[in-house]
């Protein structure tokens, strides 16, 4: 069995049919990784367009029965994720796995590890994907190459699982690497979530007489304040104390940045602007090696 192996799935499920799900969908399919992709949901006429359109193999309605399922991946919003794998746990057969694509992690883990037989099912995870763009016809079967999923297993969930998850996430590209719940919030609220927060506050300060001086700098900054509000609302909230915690990290950044503008002092802008721009570039040159790497990986295991 290679590292990839996706035999033990031959039929997966997604509930929750938006880019995200759309994605491993269209991934799952366009490398043969599974036989068949089912969606799971409520909105059935959603579901029926995206198996219409090619996205998904059949529909199944929310309380429908899942016993040919031999996973199931919860790609709901984060305040439903745990209630989500707690019902679907009821309708899947013992033997089969549950992960989720959820942004937080903590107050899941705890919310699943309540419930026995979700519990003995579920793993964890996060692909560190997406797009400001939402639904399955933004879906992109390339959307997950080269990028990082975290797994979030805890000290009872089983060992056999988290491989299965984890084949699953390194089959449509990503890397995948392990750590608790909470350090994975404490981790993403100053890399993912506080971004957001910004980009959205930033393109609230613009007034509309400003609006037509906007340059592709503010377009680059702001992107991600385009995403979906009933995604990013649970998201901010579920994890609010890691997030004003980097809310206020940043806050003290950017008074320094301020009294120094305010003392037209140019040593110190310099020097933070210099600082600031080596560290980005260090971090795109990290990322372009992480890829050589995988690149040269995968050319090594063909031969």
């Amino acid at each position: 069995m290679t590292d990839s192996d996706t035999s033990s799935i031959k039929t997966l499920a997604i509930a929750g049919v938006g880019l995200l799900g759309g994605s491993l969908a269209l991934a799952c399919k366009s490398r043969g990784l599974v036989q068949r992709v089912l969606g799971v949901g409520r909105n059935v006429e959603r579901l029926v367009a995206a198996e219409a359109a090619g996205v998904i193999d059949g529909v199944v309605q929310q309380d429908s029965d899942l016993s040919e399922v031999d996973l199931l991946v919860v790609c709901t919003p984060v305040d439903r994720i745990a209630a989500d794998v707690v019902h679907f746990s009821r309708q899947l057969p013992a033997q089969a796995t549950i992960t989720d694509v959820g942004s937080t992690k903590g107050a899941i883990c705890r919310a699943v590890s309540d419930d026995a037989r979700a519990d003995a099912m579920f793993v964890g995870s996060h692909p560190i994907a997406g797009s400001d763009k939402q639904g399955w016809e933004h879906a992109q079967a390339d959307l997950f190459v080269d990028r990082l999923c975290l797994l979030t297993p805890t000290a009872g969930t089983d060992a056999s699982r988290t491989q299965q998850v984890a084949r699953l996430w390194r089959a449509v590209g990503m890397r995948t690497r392990t750590c608790d719940p909470d350090e994975h919030d404490d981790r993403l609220a100053t890399t993912s979530h506080l971004p957001h927060a910004i980009a959205a506050a930033l393109v609230a300060t613009l007034t509309d007489a400003q609006a037509p001086l906007i340059g592709k700098g503010f377009l680059d900054t702001t992107r991600i304040a385009g995403g979906d509000a009933a995604i990013w609302t649970p998201i901010f909230i579920e994890n609010s104390a890691a997030l004003l915690e980097a809310i206020d990290s940043f806050r003290l950044h950017l008074e320094d940045l301020r009294e120094a503008i305010d003392d037209r002092d140019a040593k110190f802008l310099t020097e933070l602007l210099t600082d600031a721009a080596e560290r980005r570039r260090a971090i795109g040159q990290r990322d372009v090696a992480e890829s050589a790497e995988r690149s040269s990986d995968e050319a090594g295991g063909s031969r």
